[in-house]
């Protein structure tokens, strides 16, 4: 997987009232590390940028709605939004199956060396010189 895979752009999309929704939150996602908002032309959605290991779309709607923000809820924006938290999810996922469990690596190995594999050879050690 590519590292540009993980860099999203993604669009959250406000109800037209109250007025002024993307403007204020902007205000507030401003502050966070590692994210960048500017608002849409028409005014009512927000452009984000982030990379999943850090944010994800899901958390960031969920963060705005308890903060009493209204997104839209059109079927379209709903359809957006679903696929988008799936795809993220997965991808998350996935990044985290990808890292190596050194612990369980450590693990195998203690068990590796103790156990009889079969490399050890019976021939005792007179007759392997022996030509």
């Amino acid at each position: 997987m590519r590292p540009c895979d993980l860099e999203k752009i993604r669009e959250i999309v406000f109800h037209d009232l109250p007025p002024g929704q993307a403007e204020h939150a902007l205000v507030l996602l401003e502050g966070l590390e590692g994210l960048v908002a500017t608002v849409g032309s028409d005014g009512s959605r927000l452009l984000v940028r982030y990379h999943i290991c850090e944010y994800t779309l899901e958390g960031l709607e969920t963060a705005l709605a308890s903060q009493g923000f209204h997104l839209d809820n059109s079927l379209m924006s709903k359809l957006k939004r679903a696929l988008a938290y799936f795809s993220e999810s997965v991808q998350r996922r996935n990044v985290a199956a990808d890292e190596p469990d050194i612990k369980s690596q450590q693990a195998f190995m203690k068990v590796y060396e103790n156990h009889l594999h079969g490399d050890c050879d019976d021939t005792p050690e007179e007759w392997r010189g022996y030509k």
